[in-house]
């Protein structure tokens, strides 16, 4: 019996921050408040979730790296990353299921360094502007691009 297909969503740096930092910008749920939607979320796909939020680039190509032929599809608010690191980029076009790219408010709609993303490219999806339920719409748009089932799955 194969296990659950696990999606990952990872979130980069000051995202600890959720709640506190600029709520007007970000509104006030925490990054506990976002990974409690996106488990309810997978736990109606009846799919796995792998959670995790870091500081340090480093960390993150690492997490990347470990997830990237295992994951059914990976989530991920970059953060002050999206704008400057060539290096997760590089690491997500070596991700074997679907990427999107998520985050809270619309970057577009705010400093102009922030309307570039290095890691558009390497998504299949972004979602930009929709709050903390952007998340949810990002596992969503993963389960589309998978059919609902994970790569490599028998059944």
């Amino acid at each position: 019996m194969s296990s659950a297909p696990t999606v990952v969503v990872l979130n980069g740096p000051n995202l600890n921050l959720l709640g506190e930092r600029e709520p007007e910008v970000y509104g006030h749920e925490t990054l506990a408040d976002v990974e409690a939607l996106c488990r309810a979320r997978t736990d109606e796909l009846g799919w796995a979730l792998d959670f995790r939020q870091t500081n340090h680039e480093g960390v993150m190509i690492d997490a990347i790296h470990e997830v990237r032929a295992s994951a059914v599809g990976l989530v991920i608010n970059a953060g002050g990353w999206t704008h400057t690191s060539v290096a997760i980029r590089d690491a997500l076009a070596a991700v074997q299921g679907p990427v999107v790219e998520v985050h809270i408010s619309d970057v577009h709609a705010r400093e102009a360094f922030r309307h570039f993303s290095y890691i558009s490219d390497v998504s299949e999806a972004v979602i930009v502007g929709r709050g903390v339920r952007g998340y949810v719409e990002a596992i969503d748009a993963v389960r589309e691009h998978v059919g609902g089932r994970a790569p490599h799955d028998d059944a």
